[in-house]
């Protein structure tokens, strides 16, 4: 079961970190249901702030099994433009918003919202990054098991058993695939063209 609604950030980040944990079969309309949401986006936000939008995380890798989430990367020239001129617009229509600082705490690393279902549970995760973000290497992985599926079903094992292991530990989850996605990023990073 998953905690009370948060009011702070400080819990808002709390309640997300506790919400359950829950991968499920591959599901073909995963893609579908990221660009239904990339056209809602490009709809509802400013035009002059919006650059590329990708799906990413395991969603986007065909016949991985998955926590049941859409992840997205949304390209924004600035990050202080999300508290004032994107924030608003999302929340209002319902999204939690949070973001993540960098790892020396000297400002934001991103930030990002969780669309929720009509039950409640999150369906989307909407991550706002600056062109030149380190975390677009995501992509990199993505792609690299859409092109290796022996690697992409060695990260399902590992996902599986991290989801039995910590249901409703998303930190837990997150760092029991840590060092397998490490491995196959630096992989992937090896692959680039000078």
């Amino acid at each position: 079961m998953s905690p009370p609604p948060a009011k702070t950030p400080e819990d808002r980040v709390s309640h997300a970190l506790g919400e359950d944990v829950a991968v499920v079969p591959y599901e073909p309309a995963w893609p579908q249901r990221f660009a239904e949401e990339a056209a809602h986006l490009r709809a509802c936000l400013p035009g002059d702030l919006i650059g590329r939008i990708e799906h990413f995380g395991s969603t986007a890798v065909p016949g991985l099994d998955a926590k049941p989430i859409i992840d997205m990367l949304v390209e924004i020239p600035a990050l202080d433009m999300v508290q004032d001129r994107i924030a608003p617009i999302l929340e209002a229509q319902g999204y939690d918003y949070l973001w993540r600082l960098n790892e020396d705490r000297s400002g934001l690393a991103y930030a990002w919202f969780i669309k929720r279902d009509a039950t409640g549970r999150r369906s989307h995760h909407v991550h706002f990054l600056e062109p030149r973000s380190r975390y677009w290497e995501r992509l990199l992985f993505r792609d690299y098991l859409i092109a290796h599926p022996e690697l992409a079903a060695e990260y399902a094992a590992i996902k599986l058993s991290a989801a039995a292991a910590h249901a409703d530990d998303r930190r837990a989850f997150a760092a029991a695939k840590g060092k397998f996605i490490e491995r196959v990023t630096a992989l992937a990073r090896q692959k680039i063209p000078d």
